[in-house]
């Protein structure tokens, strides 16, 4: 017997991505499931919040004073959703069945949400299955991975390629899966790229919502390990595909978030990893920025790069040195 349509929650936050959220919303009008759709607008100056307004009045739109992050602007969409105690004398919110947290820079091909909801519905100890992300050129985007390890962060500071060899790089000791590659086969892994993930409410409500002392960064991987260790698996159905353009949001603070993106490791490392761990992970990183520092300055000097450029790469790398 076939199961009924569940409602799915979406979530989506947003910041200055106007066009690209044109795009993704205009891409679930094809779902059909039932639906909530709500945008949580981390105080967009791109006239995003009029447009969700003018073009998609049937999507709830929050539009925040101040850009809170992911995590917080996610679970503002979850507690929208009712995954929180109603305030003092307001009727409580049933959650629906399952959320989509989605990126605004991806498009939603057509299926890929009743096939990501028909995996969960098959297999109950699923907690979370996020799709196959394709680049916008429809090759496969890497965003599938094994939680971190040193060689991992060995392989993040010299990259293979560039310094070790190239056949690492989407390798099992790069955190990769082999399988995404030309799998076509759904396969257990250990965290999604967040761009696209569809979570079971049940187990929301067991581990909690994304942490919020991550502002980007991480805050995918932090609860995905709280998913597994709650004996909840996390799959890829590659049979859905998402188009995933990538960076939209960050790459206005390129520098700035290649520093948050170390800030926020170093945070997942103290909350889930041992001591240890950390005292090797911030040695292989201060070597490998000290290998960035001696490259950025031979860039500079054969006129590769000019002096602006130079300034902001030797203040990253110096943050994260200092970590």
């Amino acid at each position: 017997m076939d199961q009924p349509n569940p409602t799915i929650g979406i979530v989506i936050v947003s910041y200055n991505t106007r066009e690209l959220l044109r795009d993704c919303l205009q891409s679930l009008q094809s779902v059909t499931l039932p639906r909530h759709i709500l945008v949580i607008d981390n105080a967009s100056r791109d006239d995003s919040v009029s447009m969700v307004r003018a073009d998609f009045p049937q999507v709830k739109i929050c539009a925040l004073e101040e850009n809170r992050g992911f995590a917080a602007a996610n679970n503002l969409g979850l507690r929208m959703l009712g995954f929180a105690p109603p305030p003092p004398g307001a009727a409580r919110i049933t959650p629906p069945e399952f959320v989509l947290l989605l990126n605004p820079d991806t498009v939603v091909l057509p299926g890929a949400l009743e096939t990501l909801t028909a995996f969960l519905q098959i297999h109950p100890r699923v907690g979370l299955v996020s799709p196959r992300l394709l680049n916008p050129d429809g090759t496969t985007q890497t965003a599938a991975f094994r939680f971190p390890t040193l060689t991992m962060s060995l392989l993040e500071v010299f990259p293979p390629g560039e310094v070790l060899p190239g056949r690492l790089y989407n390798s099992w000791w790069h955190g990769r899966y082999p399988q995404e590659q030309n799998g076509v086969e759904p396969f257990p892994i250990d965290h999604p790229l967040g761009a696209c993930m569809l979570v079971r409410s049940s187990t929301i409500a067991q581990v909690g919502l994304l942490d919020e002392n991550y502002f980007m960064y991480s805050e995918e991987i932090e609860w995905c390990r709280r998913i597994r260790q709650a004996g909840w698996a996390i799959w890829q159905q590659p049979h859905a595909r998402v188009v995933h353009v990538g960076g939209a949001a960050t790459q206005q603070f390129r520098r700035q978030m290649l520093v948050e993106l170390h800030r926020s490791r170093i945070s997942f490392f103290k909350q889930h990893y041992r001591p240890g761990f950390l005292r090797m992970h911030r040695r292989i990183t201060r070597l490998g920025m000290l290998r960035a520092t001696l490259c950025a300055w031979y860039a500079y000097r054969r006129c590769r790069i000019g002096r602006n450029e130079l300034r902001a790469r030797l203040w990253a790398y110096g943050a994260i040195t200092r970590l």
